[in-house]
């Protein structure tokens, strides 16, 4: 294993955003907290430290935990590919969804727990006895019962999960019994997640978006345009371009000249383009080719100016998703049969991950020049690529699924799609949005809203602090 090294952040900078009963509220949770856990540490046990919802909060998390007084560390676990293939079939299993193969064999179990024995050798002598551990996902949850051993308390935090059970989930759940059996806690980001015969504290805990971070903090209009002509996605039309950002240690960045992240195209789209915005990790689970198809069929009832640009991750950076590549290969052989005139408005790009921040900066800029944001997915822990948008005053039409039914407010804060699979109905909603400026505007300020109100970091380190007091205290 590996650690990711995070420096401390102050809480106090939670007052330029929040109302001062707020802040004053998660000064003394994080006292109470700092005391309880004196002379103990707080281990986040992940699989990737990039390339995902889980990685970005745990960057926030630890930084925070770590300006409140409290120890908080990161580590990421090594495996191989065949571990990967054996935790993204978990991924699956748990959304409910058969992916490549709609079981796990006992030879998928050895090799995972012989993955996981390799990270714990020399490690797992590190934590103490009264410490906190925090097993994010599937990856992680076989560490459980030599950590309990150690004397720790363990948690096992899961980001994922369906709110129907089938017989895809309850493979996925019976693989993964045996080690939740060890854990003193499961946190979920729902309750419907929860599977009945734990024994284990189950407590609730929703992700939470961080206002400062270079994926959400503000930007001008000059920032906006300089960042997407400089990565060569949208063309500026006039004005200065600022190509600078701010780093998650706080110093500066400047955006770098990109060619090709947008796929098998010659240049940026134009400056006057209406974007119709999906970002995303590449798994069929986001269903970016259903997205397409559907706009793509449907693209006479868009306004004429309007675009959609799907945005994921350079596969090669994503370390833990072995379906990255195949998911962006099946929408890269779906856009060259399209009619020419339908190509020039659908667009596939891939943003660098060998700078995370700058990755950020570039998210932050795609969805703040967006004029409607899409998340259709089929299934959806919870959608981080859900609040962010919101917070930046934008309307989203996503999937009635997992978390996302949490976030939005339907025909408020923005427009769900009842079944995700309705190609036809997404088309016809998104269009609508698109055609109205008017009801953009009001959805976005009221998304903004929302998540202010609900959905910020405060929320969810108190959340913390007050599990981490309550299994310290016994």
């Amino acid at each position: 294993m590996r650690e990711v090294s995070v420096g401390p952040v102050a809480l106090d900078r939670f007052a330029q955003v929040l109302p001062r009963e707020r802040v004053d509220h998660l000064r003394e949770v994080a006292l109470r907290t700092a005391q309880a856990l004196s002379g103990h540490t707080v281990w986040n046990v992940s699989s990737t430290e990039r390339g995902g919802g889980v990685a970005e909060m745990l960057q926030v998390l630890v930084g925070y935990g770590r300006g409140a007084g409290v120890d908080t560390r990161w580590f990421v676990i090594d495996g191989d590919d065949r571990f990967f293939a054996v935790t993204k079939r978990l991924h699956n299993l748990l959304h409910g969804f058969p992916g490549d193969r709609d079981h796990l064999d006992p030879a998928d179990e050895e090799h995972y727990l012989e993955v996981l024995a390799r990270n714990l050798d020399g490690w797992q002598g590190r934590v103490r006895p009264g410490d906190v551990v925090l097993l994010h996902d599937p990856q992680t949850a076989g560490m459980a019962r030599a950590l309990r051993e150690r004397g720790a308390h363990v948690i096992w935090r899961c980001h994922i999960g369906s709110d129907r059970a089938d017989a895809c989930t309850a493979r996925g759940w019976e693989f993964l019994r045996p080690f939740l059996e060890q854990v003193n806690a499961c946190v979920f980001s729902r309750k419907e997640y929860a599977p009945t015969w734990l024994t284990a504290q189950v407590v609730v805990i929703a992700p939470s978006l961080d206002p400062f971070s270079a994926k959400n903090a503000p930007m001008t209009p000059a920032s906006i345009r300089g960042a997407l002509d400089r990565a060569g996605i949208i063309a500026r039309a006039d004005g200065d371009g600022n190509l600078a950002f701010v780093r998650r240690d706080g110093t500066a960045g400047m955006v770098r000249a990109h060619h090709g992240l947008l796929l098998d195209e010659e240049g940026p789209l134009p400056p006057d383009a209406d974007v119709l915005l999906q970002v995303s990790r590449w798994d069929h689970l986001k269903d970016m080719a259903g997205v397409l198809t559907a706009v793509a069929s449907h693209l006479d009832l868009f306004p004429d100016d309007v675009h959609l640009l799907l945005v994921g991750p350079d596969v090669r950076g994503v370390t833990d998703d072995p379906e990255g590549a195949q998911v962006l290969e099946e929408c890269r052989q779906l856009r060259p049969a399209l009619p020419s005139a339908t190509r020039a408005r659908v667009h596939l790009c891939c943003l660098p991950m060998d700078d995370v921040d700058e990755n950020a900066h570039l998210v932050n800029a795609l969805q703040r020049h967006a004029g409607v944001v899409a998340q259709k997915s089929l299934m959806e822990g919870f959608g981080l690529t859900v609040t962010e948008p919101m917070w930046k005053h934008r309307p989203l039409v996503a999937s009635a699924v997992g978390g996302i039914v949490d976030q939005i407010e339907d025909g408020v804060s923005g427009v769900l799609l009842h079944d995700p699979r309705d190609l036809d109905r997404f088309a016809v909603l998104a269009a609508e949005l698109l055609a109205d400026p008017d009801r953009r505007s009001r959805m976005g300020a009221a998304a903004h809203e929302r998540v202010l109100h609900h959905f910020l970091g405060d929320r969810h380190l108190m959340q913390y602090g007050e599990l981490f007091t309550s299994l310290v205290a016994g």
